[in-house]
């Protein structure tokens, strides 16, 4: 039996949560006697990182928050790049502090991670924030699989006692994504490139959260009728339809197969992709609540 599936619109709802970022800066800058500040560090020349540092200070601003980029070149070294982050983690003016990934080949990524003042670290992955979440205390969540649980949310009112299952075990989705849903009073199970028949697997969840990085795997096929579907994949794909050397963007869900079949699903792009930076947004204003005494902010 075909449903209706709903596209989930993640563009509008990250759109409306930054607004509701923005309605709450002027009462915490007037607590601060400062803007909330968001310091970005990039390290060498990276296409798609420039593009995506460019984003998060452009939204940083139009929200009301201060912005403090931070370019250095690619032979920066890992003394240097951990001299900033120590200046940073002292700057009263900065209450987030985020490093691209990902980083050169020559600067050890888990040092530098562990090197970020946990109370600033609004990417949420210093091992403080992962064990505050696996043990449900309160820290900061990721980015990408917090817009993913308020995506959800929006759309299921109450996720308790429902089976889902989260395709990647990666500790900036799939491993925090499963405690979130844990937190939610779900059945989780976690399912990865060595799980075996997991299309069946996936066939008895409510809701998949597929962050695999693998084009379209996921078929419509392996999706329970009427489950939700949240696919956090961004796989660049040749289009000949399009013209020579065209690409698209897909997903690891494949999009078409799954209407009719799946309840609601977030489509790519215009899905779990804007909420990113969002809920960076929400991180940096929840940081900033905290350093002012501030009880967090419900947005």
């Amino acid at each position: 039996m075909s449903v209706a599936t709903q596209a989930i619109d993640g563009k509008a709802f990250a759109e409306r949560l930054r607004q509701r970022i923005a309605d709450h800066v002027p009462s915490v800058e007037h607590r601060l006697g400062r803007k909330p500040g968001l310091a970005v560090v990039l390290v060498g020349d990276h296409p798609a990182s420039d593009v995506y540092v460019r984003n998060k200070a452009k939204q940083t601003v139009e929200v009301g928050m201060a912005s403090f980029k931070h370019a250095l070149p690619a032979d920066t070294s890992e003394a240097d790049l951990l001299s900033l982050i120590e200046t940073l983690n002292h700057d009263n003016a900065v209450d987030g502090i985020l490093v691209q990934l990902p980083l050169p080949k020559h600067i050890n990524e888990a040092a530098v991670l562990a090197a970020i003042n946990p109370t600033k670290d609004v990417d949420g992955f210093h091992v403080i924030n992962a064990g505050k979440l696996a043990t449900g205390q309160s820290g900061f969540v990721p980015c990408t699989p917090l817009g993913c649980l308020m995506l959800l949310k929006d759309v299921i009112d109450d996720l308790s006692g429902l089976e889902a299952v989260v395709i990647g075990r990666s500790n900036i989705v799939g491993k925090p994504m499963a405690q979130l849903l844990l937190a939610e009073n779900c059945t989780v199970t976690m399912a990865h490139s060595r799980t075996k028949n997991l299309s069946a697997v996936v066939k008895r969840a409510d809701i998949v959260v597929a962050a695999v990085g693998r084009a379209e795997m996921v078929e419509g096929a392996w999706i329970k009728p009427g489950a939700t579907v949240i696919d956090v994949g961004i796989n660049r794909v040749d289009a000949p339809e399009q013209g020579v050397h065209k690409t698209r963007l897909v997903g690891d869900v494949d999009f078409a197969s799954c209407q009719g079949i799946a309840g609601a699903i977030t489509p790519v792009p215009g899905g779990v992709g804007p909420m990113t930076i969002a809920c960076l947004l929400a991180n940096t204003l929840t940081a900033a609540c905290r350093h002012a005494g501030l009880p967090d902010p419900i947005v």
